[in-house]
């Protein structure tokens, strides 16, 4: 990751510099997710594109773009052309503002008048949508209006219904209405992001005269960041967890020195309300499933003692783990992430202390380390910096950290164990594996973008692709569910393979890496056999395609029982599996679809 381009950054250095951090980018050992983004505007875009080109870069996400025609945000959506047809993006951008609204009332207008030219705007819109989800179906993000610059009417623009400021409103709330009632489609909150960034800046009118920008050159990188921390939520690149110090952090004061009773945190003082405010955000991370952690140096009863403070707002059954110990924080992360069987790289390390994050960084690169400042500005700096931009929020998300917090309890029974079968069988786990159902559609999706440990073909997919394969018959499509003695583990696997003729392909098999070494992957695997039979096919085909992420699964068709047929220079596999007559389920400690 480059400093340069994570939050707090400097715009117009950025702007200055922008061809020289993308040789820099482009010039790095990754291991590239590549996609193709069609940008459609209702005004010059061309350095929103190398902007946000930067942004995703930065993400490890390395774009293709297509640009429409200045302005011709509408006709490429609605008429279409060869070049956009031929290019077929994996998500596209509208790129609109309160200068592409195409007619307003005026102080004459009536009531009626106003209502018609509202659905008259929203139809214009809503037909552009309408026609890209036929042709394209893929992800969409479309602005909201910022606010004009001026206010004819003053305060009562506002609440006028011939207002223009009313008028964008109820245009707004249109388009949060749409984007409510259809999946894959997003709204990117230019009015919340011109009015942070300042709207008498923002509309400044001497780029548009002069160069047809629709909001201040100096603005495109605020706009650009944000939108780019969309785009990598969209595809499966948000962080997973929160990691974090507790002296000067979380309360101010150092517990082990000035003791419970004097830390500044509740009412008494400013600075105590301050970090009481901060406790009650991260109390709301983890209300959408961000999971909570702590490293600190620290005598463990201490950071016990501090997070029970009476005036706190964070309870130590919020952190699913809590390293308080002398150990180098570098150290603790690397066991935090291991105890949470998630990569390094899902972690955001928040310490006030600049010379803690500057070691972890040394250590650590590929964790995200926000620049803390004053406590004031805690808040603003994790939000902003969109870690955890939330595109889809499903029931899964919700109960995460309870999830997470299962899984210690299991792993502390596992150690009661001599015999691991029957540790697993001790779990009493169930599972429900069954073809797609679309009441799952938007966790399955999902659950293709953010898997990386267990995932054979690296294959991602949207909502609208997973409700077409679960639709198509040519594919089998199957998801797994399971719980167990210590609560529900929510949709925990997919496997999508394509039939032809006689033989299955798989094109995807992703397991959660909180369900590892359960053999939920024995049951699935099982379940595949029963539903390729089913269809009269006879072989099976697997492939895995090696990233610096899924070495874990590198011999797993081998332990399906596999053949390897294939291989090539860069270690990517092709595995057969020839169905015996009389199959033998694999799995033997999880009781599946019992209870329907």
């Amino acid at each position: 990751m480059m400093k340069e381009l994570e939050y707090p950054f400097d715009s117009d250095y950025i702007l200055k510099t922008k061809k020289k951090l993308r040789r820099e980018l482009l010039a790095q050992d990754r291991q590239w997710l590549c996609k193709k983004i069609a940008v459609l505007g209702g005004s010059t875009t061309s350095d929103v594109i190398k902007i946000l080109d930067l942004f995703l870069l930065n993400q490890g996400i390395k774009v293709e773009f297509y640009e429409s025609e200045y302005a011709m945000f509408w006709e490429d959506a609605v008429f279409g052309n060869e070049e956009l047809q031929k290019f077929q993006p994996d998500l596209i951008y509208i790129h609109t503002t309160n200068r592409n609204i195409k007619k307003y009332p005026n102080i004459k207008s009536s009531r009626d008048e106003v209502n018609t030219f509202l659905e008259e705007n929203y139809q214009y819109y809503a037909k552009a949508w309408e026609q890209l989800e036929r042709k394209y179906h893929c992800p969409i993000i479309q602005n909201n209006f910022e606010f004009p610059f001026y206010r004819l009417l003053g305060n009562r623009e506002a609440y006028d219904y011939r207002g223009k400021v009313n008028f964008i409103q109820r245009m707004n709330e249109k388009f949060y209405e749409y984007a409510d009632t259809h999946d894959n489609f997003y709204i990117q909150d230019i009015l919340y992001l011109s009015s942070c960034y300042g709207l008498d800046k923002w509309a400044d009118e001497f780029y548009w005269h002069m160069y047809k920008y629709a909001m201040a050159v100096p603005a495109i990188p605020q706009l650009a960041y944000n939108l780019s921390n969309m785009i990598k939520s969209i595809w499966g690149k948000n962080k997973k967890a929160l990691v974090l110090d507790l002296d000067n952090t979380l309360w101010g004061g150092i517990v082990g020195d000035d003791g419970v009773d004097k830390l500044e945190i509740g009412q008494e003082t400013s600075n105590g309300q301050v970090f009481q405010s901060f406790q009650k955000y991260i109390k709301e991370c983890s209300s959408i499933g961000i999971m909570l952690n702590i490293d600190s140096k620290n005598e463990y009863e201490n950071a016990i003692a501090g997070l029970n403070h009476p005036e706190g707002i964070l309870r130590p059954d919020d952190f699913v783990v809590i390293k308080a110990n002398w150990k180098p924080k570098s150290k603790n992360i690397m066991d935090i992430a291991s105890e949470l069987n998630i990569l390094p790289d899902s972690l955001v390390f928040v310490d006030d202390n600049p010379v803690e994050r500057e070691i972890v960084n040394q250590l650590n690169q590929n964790i995200s380390i926000p620049e803390m400042s004053t406590p004031e500005q805690y808040i603003r700096i994790i939000d902003h910096a969109g870690y955890f931009e939330v595109t889809n929020l499903s029931e899964d998300d919700l109960h995460r950290n309870e999830m997470y917090k299962s899984n210690m309890e299991r792993v502390q029974l596992q150690h009661s164990f001599t015999d691991y079968h029957d540790y697993l069988l001790s779990l009493q786990m169930k599972a429900q594996i069954r073809p797609f159902q679309s009441i799952y559609y938007a966790r399955i999706a999902q659950l293709t973008n953010k898997s990386n440990q267990f995932n054979l073909t690296t294959r991602r997919y949207t909502q609208n692709e997973i409700e077409e394969v679960a639709k198509d018959g040519e594919h089998i499509a199957i998801y797994g569910k399971m719980e167990d003695r210590f609560g529900d583990n929510g949709v925990v696997s997919v496997v999508i393979g394509a039939i032809k003729g006689d033989i299955c392909h798989i094109e995807l098999w992703i397991m959660s890496c909180r369900v590892l070494k359960r053999d939920m992957e024995y049951a699935m695997m099982d379940n595949l056999i029963y539903e390729c039979t089913q269809r009269g096919v006879h072989e099976v085909k697997g492939y895995y395609y090696p990233t610096a992420k899924n070495i874990m699964v590198r011999d797993f068709y081998q332990d399906m029982g596999f053949e390897k047929i294939r291989e090539d220079e860069s270690g990517n596999t092709e595995w057969l599996y020839q169905i015996p007559q009389k199959y033998e389920n694999k799995n033997d400690v999880i009781e599946v679809n019992k209870n329907e």
